[in-house]
């Protein structure tokens, strides 16, 4: 996928929106729902009311880039819908992204070093 990676921030609206809406109506949800920055380079989540659509918006530093995916088969795994949002990890959003469920993801464990030499 063309976008964002590494240690961005995601912000999902947990709430489905009209996905009718382009760039600009997004950007203003952005504002006024969830009280953000749209061009603060975060990348902000939106969810249709059917579970198979999503659109996202971020700041690429140059514009508003504007990502729509509606899945062929199967749903994307959505959060509880309640007001606001929550934050994925970059491999979170990914895993939703592709229609898996983003919920299974886990951080990976750090290595111990060991104590002595075998």
């Amino acid at each position: 996928m063309i976008g964002p990676s590494g240690q961005v921030r995601v912000l999902v609206a947990t709430r489905p929106v009209d996905c009718r809406k382009g760039a600009d109506g997004l950007a203003a949800l952005v504002r006024e729902t969830m009280g953000a920055d749209p061009f603060s380079g975060a990348v902000y989540v939106f969810r249709a009311k059917r579970a198979d659509r999503v659109k996202l918006i971020f700041w690429d530093g140059s514009g508003v880039v504007l990502i729509s995916k509606r899945l062929e088969e199967g749903e994307f795994r959505w959060p509880k819908v309640q007001d606001g949002a929550i934050r994925l990890t970059a491999a979170e959003f990914s895993a939703l992204f592709e229609g898996l469920d983003w919920r299974r993801v886990h951080a990976a464990q750090r290595p111990r070093a060991p104590v002595a030499a075998s």
